[in-house]
């Protein structure tokens, strides 16, 4: 075989074996545990690593409004978890924009100086699930792993990742580790109608639920703490409305006639979520500068209207 040949063949070998790395599982190495207090689990192929959250989002409990009894029993179970006490896994669940992400980034700004830290994983990479607990189970630091916005298709691997951590695992999560997860659906997975057939009826008329439903319900009841919202009423929504508008710096006076635009803005959306709220607020204190004329762009402020002048969309007009 020439020389050239061999070095051919070589070169060859180097892209196989460089190809290779990127399918084969890596060992999940620790971040710089100094640069930050939250993280991301980032995948590239087979890879893994938590990259630091340079700009975190600066909401505190303050901020959220119109949801206290929420807002106290999951402060309530984070006060336990920093202390070192016993504490739950958290599903928040209920109407979007309601403000159930927020509450864990306020929890994060609260307790980040009493050693809190968190970590965000997209439920496509649950499956590592694992091997993020086992790398911060030696950390002193007390370890939130947040799922965003989660739910589940029939099927996919990041379920019974999570389901076998949660509770059911050989190995045991440590202490120093809890899931908080958000979710629009309660049960995290699809129902559908057909599922009822799995019922059996017995004589004597006791229901007994089918295996699919009771697999449908498994995940979710292994969350030691429910917390659910609510979709806002009309006079809550135009509270959260005059406090964001007065975090921006508008008076009372502008706050005041800014409700009608304000429901206008909802009604637009069909939706009065504290997001659509924070939405408008922003866009008003854009447009109008406290002290400063108001631009001529078409959007007026109205005189104060009551709250029942306005006929909310369908949807809405029960809550």
């Amino acid at each position: 075989m020439s020389a050239s040949t061999l070095d051919s063949l070589l070169t060859r070998a180097d892209r196989l074996l460089a190809r290779l790395e990127h399918l084969v599982p890596q060992a999940l190495s620790a971040p710089d545990w100094d640069a930050s207090v939250a993280y991301r689990y980032r995948k590239r192929g087979a890879a893994g690593w938590l990259q630091p959250v340079r700009h975190l989002a600066t909401i505190t409990f303050d901020d959220i409004q119109e949801v206290d009894g929420q807002k106290e029993r999951l402060l309530r179970n984070t006060e336990q978890f920093v202390a070192g006490r016993p504490a739950n896994n958290v599903l928040m669940t209920g109407a979007r924009g309601t403000g159930k992400s927020s509450l864990v980034k306020a929890c994060l700004n609260a307790y980040a100086p009493r050693g809190l830290r968190l970590i965000e994983v997209d439920k496509t990479d649950l499956v590592d699930l694992p091997d993020l607990v086992d790398l911060v189970a030696s950390r002193p630091e007390r370890f939130i792993v947040f799922c965003d916005d989660l739910s589940f298709d029939d099927g996919e691997p990041g379920y019974k990742a999570l389901k076998s951590i949660l509770d059911g695992s050989v190995s045991a999560t440590g202490d120093n580790v809890l899931i908080y997860a958000t979710s629009n659906r309660r049960h995290l997975l699809p129902e559908y109608m057909k599922e009822n057939l799995g019922y059996k009826h017995t004589e004597d008329g006791e229901v007994h639920p089918g295996e699919g439903v009771e697999e449908k319900i498994s995940l979710s009841e292994r969350f030691g703490l429910w917390i659910s919202f609510y979709p806002f009423s009309q006079d809550e929504y135009l509270a959260i409305v005059a406090q964001w508008l007065s975090h921006y710096g508008l008076d009372e006076a502008a706050i005041d006639a800014a409700r009608q635009p304000a429901l206008v803005w909802a009604l637009e959306r069909g939706s009065r979520s504290g997001r659509v709220a924070f939405q408008f607020a922003r866009d008003l204190a854009g447009r109008h500068r406290p002290g400063a004329a108001p631009a001529d762009d078409g959007f007026v402020l109205q005189p104060m209207v009551r709250a029942d002048e306005i006929e909310p969309p369908a949807g809405l007009d029960h809550v």
